[in-house]
């Protein structure tokens, strides 16, 4: 064979081997990565101190928040964090922190904060009992207020129809309302068998070096939270990233938003809705006050910022939630 052939041989030969040692270079950087991430999360979590209280329900143990004792002077506010949020009761502290004479309690669902992960299906119907059985051993006052981020206006609404009598008034922050129309019939979600690439990129520790160099990627807006409460939630950002409860939550949204696309609050619950104006889809009030027509005593209140409002306008929402009580609940 001759030179030239030789050559022209030899060349995808040396592609094959350098394209070869490149591809183990990187899965040796990502075993090395996984394993070290794997390392940090343990020793980051016998030295992170948790938060709350371990409520044990039919399904497993949620985590729940509740403010000191001493500062529980007014009605029950109970909180539920938006879709994928990682650590609901350090999400919401703005808030907590601007309705200190409440009786202020975060549920953590399963998947969320020091929750559980159990291998749940994360219906409406269980989502919903799973709530009501941890209020009910921590002896909350009832009726007490349900205030809900996101996805939880899903579960605010299937609440306040079948636990009627707990329910006092619902605050919902940007919820997320299901619009008959927009969920065809044929439509299903079920749990994804595929690969949950988000779990994948939270445990190869690409989320942490991420997160490392460009913090905004998972702390919060605004100046109102703690420089502790923003490392804490950056490292549950890592923890909890991708987990098979949350991602079976999101795979049933559509499930979910049929099942309460037909209902409305009851006549009698008041209810009041912080809508968010700076998000790429804006909000449609209209879709929100169908949902209310029927509430006597109901509120729609626009605010200047991003999705997660209470980062940003806790001060704001605070006081219309105080002065929204005190009208509606005498």
């Amino acid at each position: 064979m001759t030179a030239p052939a030789l050559a022209r041989i030899g060349a995808p030969l040396r592609s094959l081997r350098t394209l070869g040692v490149a591809v183990a270079m990187v899965a040796a950087l990502l075993v090395t990565s996984t394993a070290a991430n794997l390392a940090l999360n343990q020793a980051e979590r016998s030295a992170t101190a948790p938060y709350g209280q371990s409520v044990q329900t039919s399904h497993g143990a949620l985590n729940v928040f509740r403010t000191p004792g001493n500062s529980r002077t007014g009605q029950s506010i109970v909180l539920l964090g938006g879709l994928g949020t990682p650590a609901p009761a350090l999400d919401f502290a703005p808030l907590i922190r601007e309705l200190e004479d409440y009786d202020v309690i975060v549920v953590e669902g399963f998947g969320y904060g020091y929750s559980d992960q159990p291998p749940v299906e994360r219906t409406v119907e269980n989502i919903t009992s799973e709530l009501h059985q941890a209020l009910a051993k921590l002896d909350v006052p009832r009726p007490y207020v349900l205030a809900g981020h996101s996805i939880a206006g899903f579960y605010t609404l299937a609440y306040a129809n079948r636990y009627r009598n707990d329910v006092a008034a619902v605050v919902g922050i940007d919820p997320t309302a299901p619009a008959a129309q927009t969920i065809p019939a044929d439509q299903t979600s079920v749990p994804a068998d595929g690969i949950n690439w988000q779990r994948l990129i939270a445990a190869s520790g690409l989320l942490r070096w991420a997160s490392m160099l460009v913090p905004s990627l998972v702390e919060p807006d605004g100046t109102a939270y703690t420089q502790r409460e923003r490392d804490q939630m950056r490292l549950m950002t890592n923890w909890n990233f991708g987990n098979p409860s949350v991602l079976d939550e999101t795979n049933r949204i559509a499930d979910n938003a049929r099942k309460v696309q037909t209902l409305r609050y009851p006549d009698g619950v008041p209810v009041l809705t912080f809508l968010a104006s700076a998000k790429e889809t804006p909000a449609d009030p209209a879709r929100h006050e169908a949902l209310l027509r029927n509430v006597r005593h109901h509120e729609i209140v626009t605010l200047p910022g991003a999705h997660y409002l209470h980062w940003t306008q806790a001060p704001v929402m605070a006081a219309k939630i105080k002065a929204f009580l005190g009208t509606r609940m005498r």
